[in-house]
Formats: C-alpha cells, structure tokens, sequence
C-alpha cells in the first residue's frame, strides 16, 4: 500500500428495524390520528372496519388484491416498509 492511501473500512452489516407490521400505506380513518406506526389490528380497524391504501386511495393495492391489515404485511409484493422512501 503506497503511503497516503487508506484501505477501504470494512461495511459494517445493518438490519432494518421491523417499526411495524403493517405497510406503511395501509390507511383508515384511525391511522390519522395515530402517534407511531400501528402495532395491531385495533389500531387500524374502527368499528366500520374500512381500510384502503394510500398508494391508489382504493380498497385494493398497486397489485389489485383487498387492502386488510392481515394481507398488508411484507409478504406482499407492494409492501412499503415505515422508514422507506419507496
């Protein structure tokens, strides 16, 4: 190694942090009042039970399937994760 050249410092490995469950696209009218991510189901549903995506403002996603909070998980291809800027 020539002087004054530095070796490149090794990558440290990071692991995303799960911050919720949920997509961070799925909406309802509960959503909009929460103060963190939503951690369950109750902290989505409101007695109608009306969920959609803020991706398509519809009940189903970018891949045309129901927008629920127990399909609105990172299965899903469409999936967003709360950090992402995707």
């Amino acid at each position: 190694d020539p002087i004054g050249e530095l070796a490149p410092l090794p990558m440290k490995e990071t692991r995303a942090i799960e911050i919720s469950p949920y997509c961070r696209h799925l909406k309802s009218k509960k959503t909009a009042f929460l103060q963190s991510p939503p951690q369950s189901d109750e902290d989505i549903l409101d007695g109608s039970n009306h969920c959609w995506c803020g991706k398509t403002q519809m009940s189903v996603g970018p891949d045309l399937d129901l927008v629920l909070p127990e399909d609105c998980r990172k299965s899903r291809d469409c999936f967003a994760r709360y950090g992402d800027n995707s």
